[in-house]
């Protein structure tokens, strides 16, 4: 697993470009590259990387107990759901239990292996974070990220069949 402080940097910008300041294309990209850098160097080998380890803190939070409401609040298309579980299920990370309630349905659950890899990978994936908004201090970085979960809330609220991972892929692709 490599170092986070090996990350490497472009170091090739015009950092005196008054533009770049207001365009916030640019800044989104910046910061997405440098979070995707970081956090890929920290979360090792769970299956599908990020997009996993996304599901897995998901179904460790038990708000969606479902792989239907698991893809809707992440905002990945179902049927690459089922193959993310799969791979989920397959790592020992997640299993999928009959619903006492409903014996058609299945909750996806997360095995104590599932619940121990999580712990350990936020808390790695916390330092990553950490050292992408290094620029600002705590308080200036929880306020960071309250304005940017309600601004993704929003935007999730008012276009809910976006798949935010087509989107960002879209996005670097651009860039």
């Amino acid at each position: 697993m490599a170092s986070t402080d090996s990350i490497p940097h472009d170091t090739t910008t015009c950092p005196d470009d008054p533009a770049r300041e207001e365009d916030f294309g640019w800044s989104l990209g910046v910061l997405l590259r440098s979070y995707h850098a970081y956090v890929d160097s920290v979360i090792g080998d769970i299956p599908h990387g990020r997009r996993g380890y996304q599901v897995l803190a998901t179904v460790v939070d038990g708000h969606c107990p479902n792989q239907l409401r698991i893809a809707t609040h992440l905002g990945i298309d179902r049927t690459v759901m089922t193959y993310l579980i799969d791979d989920l299920v397959a790592a020992g990370l997640v299993e999928r239990q009959q619903d006492p309630s409903d014996r058609r349905a299945r909750r996806i659950v997360a095995t104590a292996h599932g619940t121990e890899t999580f712990r350990l990978l936020a808390h790695r994936v916390g330092e990553a974070e950490r050292k992408v908004l290094g620029g600002i201090d705590a308080d200036e970085q929880a306020l960071f990220r309250d304005l940017i979960a309600r601004i993704a809330d929003h935007v999730r609220d008012r276009s809910p069949e976006t798949d935010p991972c087509t989107e960002v892929e879209s996005f670097l692709a651009a860039s």
